[in-house]
């Protein structure tokens, strides 16, 4: 077994390592094997890299025989048993399974249930749509992200590499297997940054200016809209922009722009507890029993479900779900719910940052 270590002082990340733990108890990692199946593959290589004292540090283990890969295993475990986060691509579904399934096969005892995990492809696969990705691979992003590789080579394309390699060892080789595995590893730190757009699904936005528009359509009708100057928990390292749900969405840096239609008109608010209340078919309304007990009999009938409401004229603003209250809607069980937009509303930044949350997250999902 060999083992590689050294510095890598030209490797950086924009995006703060603080964000994912204490960042020297952390530790990016990625393995190399022959096969998907532990049981009837090889490990070859594992690889890591760490941070100290400033600097960012590659360490590999290199099986140069698949009879190694016991003490590689060891090595790699030995060595993590001072980190406490593990930053992988894809790991819960393939590096670490697999390794826990080689550490069964050796009797090793190791396991990964002290590690606190953070698996970059689960993180991001939920925003594939949202940034117009064609798929989720490590490459993939990297390409949207800007970064660049040396190596051309596939996990799959080096299988035959490191099998030749068993039987005729060659620098070529060697220096082909250790370079992919790098650049894997040095990619998840070159990475980092897609997090922000996580952080905007996650964690929210703030609302820094709010102000109607009022305009005229394609075809002369008036519409309004409610802009949006948002403030973002961390700057994106690609600007976007998306349109979803009759809403827009601009960003680039930490600062963003979120447009969302108001609708100006009558809509209607529904009570629950329609046992409690009239209808009166002539005022098109609902009221509590013990009000309307006064109204004349032949004027009011038991409320219904349906008919068990107030109408309000204003101005509103749609929910993708009835998360703020009181809830109005267009018709009973109609599945289009909205806020009004009250003055005191008008005035409630954490309103709007909680609102315009809803909004993002309704957009991602949608476009998902």
């Amino acid at each position: 077994m060999k083992t590689i270590t050294r510095e890598l002082p030209a490797l950086t990340t924009a995006y703060p390592l603080e964000l994912l733990g204490n960042e020297e108890d952390i530790l990016f990692l990625d393995i190399e094997t022959t096969g998907f199946a532990a049981k009837s593959s090889s490990l070859y290589l594992i690889g890591c890299v760490y941070f100290r004292r400033g600097s960012f540090y590659l360490i590999q283990w290199f099986a140069e025989q698949p009879s190694e890969e016991r003490a590689v295993l060891e090595a790699f475990f030995t060595f993590a048993a001072s980190y406490h986060t593990l930053v992988h691509f894809n790991g819960n579904h393939f590096d670490i399974p697999y390794m826990a399934q080689k550490c069964v096969q050796y009797e090793l005892p190791f396991s990964f249930d002290r590690f606190e995990g953070a698996d970059l492809y689960v993180r991001v696969s939920p925003l594939k749509n949202f940034l117009k990705l064609p798929n989720c691979k490590q490459k993939t992003i990297e390409t949207y992200l800007g970064v660049d590789r040396e190596d051309t080579l596939s996990g799959g394309d080096l299988i035959s590499v490191y099998h030749n390699y068993v039987k005729y060892p060659s620098a070529e080789a060697y220096d082909a297997l250790l370079l992919h595995n790098a650049e894997d590893i040095q990619g998840l730190v070159r990475l980092l940054p897609i997090l922000s757009y996580v952080r905007l699904y996650q964690e929210g936005v703030r609302v820094v200016k709010v102000n109607a528009n009022y305009y005229k359509d394609f075809h002369n009708a008036g519409r309004a809209e409610l802009v949006m100057k948002l403030l973002l928990p961390s700057p994106l390292p690609v600007p976007i922009a998306n349109y979803a749900n009759g809403c827009f969405f601009s960003a680039s840096g930490t600062d963003a722009s979120l447009k969302v239609p108001l609708f100006d008109g009558e809509l209607k608010y529904f009570y629950a507890n329609y046992r409690d209340y009239y209808y009166l078919p002539a005022e098109d309304t609902a009221l509590h029993k013990s009000v309307s007990a006064f109204v004349d009999p032949a004027h009011r009938v038991p409320a219904s479900a349906a008919t068990c409401y107030t109408r309000k004229n204003s101005e509103y603003l749609k929910q993708w779900a009835p998360l703020f209250t009181p809830v109005f809607q267009p018709a009973y069980k109609a599945h289009d719910f909205y806020i009004e937009l009250t003055d005191e509303r008008r005035q409630d930044r954490e309103f709007f940052a909680s609102y315009a949350t809803h909004v993002l997250q309704t957009m991602i999902t949608s476009i998902s």
